[in-house]
């Protein structure tokens, strides 16, 4: 979802810059936190103080973090340019869509909820849904149970490399995205996709015939 289908990462950085803010730092542009965007939580608080959920007193910040990020989560999250136009035709193919993220039910429902985009979207399988988030198999296997196509029909499409391992375990097609939240040390060519798209559109040219 995040980082292949919507921007949030304006969101997920400014619920971590008031973090830093409250306490007397000094705030960082959006650009410090857009390429940890997908890291969620963990990618922002290592930004935002330089933590990792080992080092004492993570927990405590990180719940901080989604209470400041539940209350600005809807303020500007939007489709990346040429989504809409994608699920559009994927509807108008009558190929069934869904979402799998690793973000929990707590956030992804009331986003999806809210943002006309997920309308159509025929599976909404969030971080906690199943035992075990991605790059386990388990919540792709769920998305695809849930759709009624089974695995080998699918193609998963993320932008991360967890996102290719859980494709690829759940016995589905990948597809990177070399768009969203990509960092400079990301390097998608080595995931092992199937294939790799720079703008949501080219989607398109690896789905049935229209």
């Amino acid at each position: 979802m995040d980082g292949t289908l919507i921007d949030s990462a304006p969101e997920l950085g400014a619920a971590a810059d008031r973090m830093r803010v409250v306490r007397g730092m000094p705030s960082l542009p959006l650009t410090a936190y857009r390429s940890m965007a997908g890291a969620g939580a963990r990618g922002m608080l290592s930004i935002a103080f330089g933590l990792t959920p080992q080092d004492a007193g993570f927990d405590e910040l990180r719940e901080e973090f989604f209470r400041n990020y539940e209350a600005c989560m809807l303020d500007g999250s939007h489709a990346f340019e040429g989504v809409p136009m994608l699920v559009a035709e994927l509807v108008r193919r009558g190929l069934p869509w869904g979402v799998v993220t690793n973000k929990a039910s707590r956030f992804t429902l009331p986003i999806t909820r809210a943002m006309p985009l997920f309308a159509s979207a025929g599976a909404i399988v969030c971080g906690d849904t199943t035992p075990h988030a991605k790059p386990h198999p388990a919540p792709l296997l769920e998305a695809a149970r849930q759709l009624g196509v089974a695995p080998q029909r699918c193609i998963y499409v993320g932008d991360d490399q967890r996102d290719i391992v859980a494709g690829r375990a759940a016995g589905m097609r990948t597809v990177a995205v070399a768009y969203g939240y990509l960092g400079a040390e990301a390097d998608h060519t080595l995931w092992g996709a199937d294939a790799t798209i720079s703008l949501p559109l080219e989607l398109l040219q690896w789905l049935a015939p229209a």
